[in-house]
């Protein structure tokens, strides 16, 4: 048996998240559909992480096994088969223990926020006119990178061990009529990041101070933070790996 992995992306808009659920359109059953069409028999696929509904990747690694070796014109059969909102870039050989969810060494999610309308991206950011102070908002992310447990940004009743992650990145930066948010973690929690830019903006409108941010992370409490904001502006980015275990075909 050989393992195999995919790198993809994806616009989520129409999806209700990665992981195959009942009865609703996900990307990993368009995925699946696809190679099992090829390959004439079912394959298992794991994907790195689960992008909740309406998210979007511009960077996913997905595994599965095959008793076999791949077609020549893989990524190509895969992607004519695939909706348009779903692309294959490249296809990898792995050795048998590699596990895309386990083994990425960090993930870059990004949010995006948009001060006017635009009728061909709108679900590809959020709308937000008010203004906001990035300079607070920035000074904000340092107290967050210098904390561990982010309970406070985590969905409730989520089976985890634990609720700390290193986060090595966070900013915020503003290019034309865009805001653009980046973060980088060795892991997320669910609605982690969503949980935290709603959290942020809540300091960047001066609706609370740095010291009440503090305070929040220090609560543990989900009920202290700020809302999550709408799942069409975040995007994960980038996973990272040790690239030198897996060979490009």
């Amino acid at each position: 048996m050989n393992r195999f992995v995919l790198n993809l992306a994806y616009n989520g808009t129409r999806y209700h998240g990665w992981q195959i659920q009942n009865n609703a359109p996900t990307v990993q059953s368009e995925i699946n559909h696809a190679i099992n069409l090829i390959f004439q028999s079912e394959i298992q696929t794991i994907g790195c992480g689960r992008t909740d509904a309406g998210v979007h990747a511009r960077d996913f690694y997905m595994h599965f096994d095959y008793d076999g070796d791949l077609p020549s014109n893989f990524v190509l059969r895969v992607n004519k088969l695939l909706s348009a909102d779903i692309c294959v870039f490249d296809v990898y050989r792995a050795p048998d223990n590699f596990n895309a969810r386990f083994d990425a060494l960090n993930r870059q999610y990004g949010y995006v926020i948009s001060k006017v309308p635009n009728p061909f991206e709108q679900h590809l950011y959020w709308l937000m006119k008010r203004p906001l102070d990035l300079l607070i908002m920035n000074k904000a992310c340092e107290i967050l990178m210098s904390h561990t447990d982010f309970e406070s940004f985590s969905k409730i009743h989520t089976e985890v061990n634990n609720f700390k992650c290193t986060i090595y990145e966070a900013t915020w930066e503003q290019k034309g009529e865009k805001i653009f948010f980046r973060i980088t973690a060795n892991r997320f929690l669910r609605n982690m990041v969503r949980a935290i830019v709603g959290t942020l903006i809540n300091v960047g409108l001066n609706k609370i101070d740095l010291i009440e941010f503090e305070k929040i992370i220090k609560a543990k409490k989900r009920s202290e933070a700020g809302e999550s904001v709408p799942a069409c502006g975040l995007f994960l980015n980038k996973v990272n790996y040790d690239m030198s275990a897996l060979e490009k075909l």
